[in-house]
């Protein structure tokens, strides 16, 4: 049995509202990170969806450029993370506007 396309929609718009909460909720780097993460996987269960349901392939090869997206700032991300780690001693997100100087 075929799931239908609106039930994969209505799943990933509320993986996506999950993912947004995690970053307005969280004080914590690396939770913001894990909450942009859940954001971009959502987006791509929804171009696969829509890929299956239309037929064509480029949103299917959109989702490879979504995951490497997702690969180069899961690196800088947790690079910054850990750079303000060493300086603060702390990962809260307060603590982030101390690069400035």
């Amino acid at each position: 049995m075929i799931v239908p396309y609106s039930h994969v929609l209505i799943l990933a718009s509320i993986i996506f509202i999950l993912g947004a909460a995690c970053c307005v909720a969280r004080r914590n780097l690396i939770m913001i990170l894990v909450g942009v993460e859940i954001m971009l996987n959502a987006a791509a269960l929804a171009f696969i969806a829509a890929s299956l349901h239309w037929q064509k392939l480029p949103g299917q090869a959109f989702v490879i450029f979504i995951f490497a997206v997702a690969a180069a700032e899961v690196a800088i991300g947790l690079a910054l993370i850990v750079h303000i780690q060493r300086r603060t001693g702390s990962v809260m997100s307060d603590d982030y506007n101390q690069m400035k100087g």
